[in-house]
């Protein structure tokens, strides 16, 4: 049996051996990871009930369903009363924790919305829930008004640390700069949310020297919390007619497989997701990431009748499920991998609380 050996501080080359198919037994890899996992953060799973409000966005990532220009999807924005009460049976269900996701917009009046969403989420639910938000790039000056508010997490996803790669599946200008978003993610962690980030595996023209060199961006950034997954393509988008280049589902699964385990291994006591889209390509894919060193699932708690148009890829799986049908079968499957359910626990990364003693 070969020895899982990655030196304290990887790179590249260490990474690649472990990355690239065929060249190590992927399954000792993940056993490790599962060790890894156990010993750091233990084999509780954390729930994340998401809210995706909104599918209107100012962007338009060529990658993406839910772009400015698709002319072919029903747009919604949900109610505030919709996601109180998304939120109340979030905190009936002991969850602990919620995400508040949408297309991005970055207007005073959407803004304004979120801050007055987060107390009212609160003082609904006596303040028991931890609010993640996944709302894309914002001023430094919104995070800090969101997190006095009352956010704790923030989620935004570089997609590539790769800066030619991010500029291919993006258009050139002022709303889809790299920089930009990096000055985000320094900004949330400055201000002491919980700062998460992700990224796709299997893009068109991405390399394994690239997956590897994402792994060694959230290493060096200090990610405290990581929500990666396959890239599915999507019909109404640009990058779709670069489909014949794409790795085969099962290459594209087990490489985001790798990928979780490589970053439990080395960054042991983080949050890593389970992230839906791995359910697209494996009705196992979730568990799968969970026995590759996962600890948190996101059940999608949006009302069923919006669910299928917020349709950021093909295939999006469960948006024809309740949210009971949804987390009464989660609970089922995430039982039979061995590991237990945190209900009524926040589940913060450990890495963060530990991050933030070490800075005070």
């Amino acid at each position: 049996m070969k020895s899982i050996q990655l030196n304290q501080k990887p790179d590249t080359i260490d990474l690649l051996k472990f990355l690239r198919p065929d060249e190590f037994p992927q399954q000792e890899l993940f056993n490790e990871a599962g060790r890894v996992r156990k010993k750091y953060v233990g084999n509780k799973v954390y729930f994340r009930g998401l809210i995706e409000f909104s599918n209107v966005c100012s962007k338009d990532c060529y990658y993406c369903g839910i772009r400015k220009s698709n002319k072919n999807i029903a747009r919604y924005n949900l109610s505030d009363e919709e996601i109180l009460v998304a939120a109340v049976y979030a905190c009936e269900q002991r969850y602990a924790s919620i995400v508040l996701q949408s297309g991005e917009l970055m207007n005073k009046m959407f803004i304004k919305r979120i801050d007055n969403l987060l107390k009212k989420i609160h003082r609904k639910t006596n303040g028991t829930l931890h609010i993640t938000l996944s709302l894309g790039e914002q001023s430094k000056k919104t995070y800090r008004q969101w997190f006095e508010s009352g956010a704790h997490r923030y989620l935004l996803r570089i997609e590539t640390a790769n800066r030619k790669l991010y500029s291919q599946i993006h258009p050139t200008d002022a709303l889809h700069d790299f920089k930009v978003r990096m000055r985000a993610l320094e900004s949330l962690r400055e201000l002491g949310y919980q700062t998460g980030t992700g990224v796709m595996i299997g893009l068109p023209f991405q390399t394994y020297d690239d997956l590897a060199n994402d792994l060694l961006f959230m290493k060096d950034f200090g990610i405290d919390m990581v929500g990666m997954g396959p890239y599915i393509e999507h019909n109404d988008t640009p990058m779709y007619k670069y489909r014949s280049l794409l790795w085969t589902e099962q290459e594209r699964l087990f490489a985001t497989l790798r990928m979780i385990a490589l970053l439990r291994i080395f960054m042991p006591d983080i949050n890593i997701a389970a992230t839906t889209a791995l359910q697209s390509l494996d009705k196992m894919g979730r568990e799968k990431a969970l026995m590759a060193g996962a600890n948190v699932i996101m059940p999608n708690i949006t009302p069923g009748k919006y669910r299928d148009n917020y349709r950021l890829y093909n295939t999006k799986p469960c948006t024809d499920e309740r949210a009971d049908d949804s987390t009464e079968c989660l609970s089922a499957r995430i039982r039979m991998t061995g590991n237990s359910i945190g209900y009524g626990e926040w589940g913060d990364s450990k890495y963060y609380t530990r991050r933030r003693i070490k800075k005070t």
